[in-house]
């Protein structure tokens, strides 16, 4: 099993909330994923728990939030993947990133993902891997100023 860092939480300067996300979180993260594909239904509250319980029980994925109050306004996850390379150390995969549209441009999605890389620096990880949709220039923009190589290499989906 992967160590897992404590979860905190910690306020910005805007009197953000920033912390790992609890199983009381869902809704407002529901809420905000719908930002993330308007096109698709969301996710049944009743399922999302499910697979949030199954999630808890791997000890692999966290996921990041900002919180104004109760809503989430913020979010990436993260999940660490054993590895048998690099002498054993895991990587790291981030997916799933949004922040609330009346959020944008204030520093919250950056806190929330150098959250997440801290995480994964925190657990020894050797690298993190940020995914994006392939058609979303400007977030591609705001990942190259965290740090992040758009170039180094190239990512290939199947979709089912």
């Amino acid at each position: 099993m992967l160590p897992r860092s404590v979860g905190r939480t910690t306020r910005g300067r805007n009197n953000m909330e920033y912390k790992t996300a609890q199983r009381d979180d869902l809704p407002e993260l529901i809420e905000l994923y719908r930002q993330l594909n308007p096109e698709e239904k969301p996710i049944d509250l009743e399922k999302a728990y499910s697979v949030w319980d199954t999630t808890e029980k791997s000890n692999t994925t966290r996921y990041f939030i900002a919180l104004d109050g109760s809503k989430v306004v913020s979010t990436c996850n993260i999940t660490l993947v054993p590895n048998l390379t690099r002498n054993g150390r895991s990587f790291a995969i981030i997916e799933n990133v949004i922040t609330d549209d009346k959020y944008r441009r204030q520093g919250i999605g950056k806190r929330v993902i150098l959250n997440a890389v801290h995480y994964a620096k925190e657990n020894n990880c050797y690298k993190v891997v940020l995914l994006s949709s392939s058609k979303r220039t400007e977030s591609h923009r705001f990942y190259e100023s965290l740090g992040f190589n758009g170039d180094s290499k190239k990512g290939f989906e199947i979709r089912f």
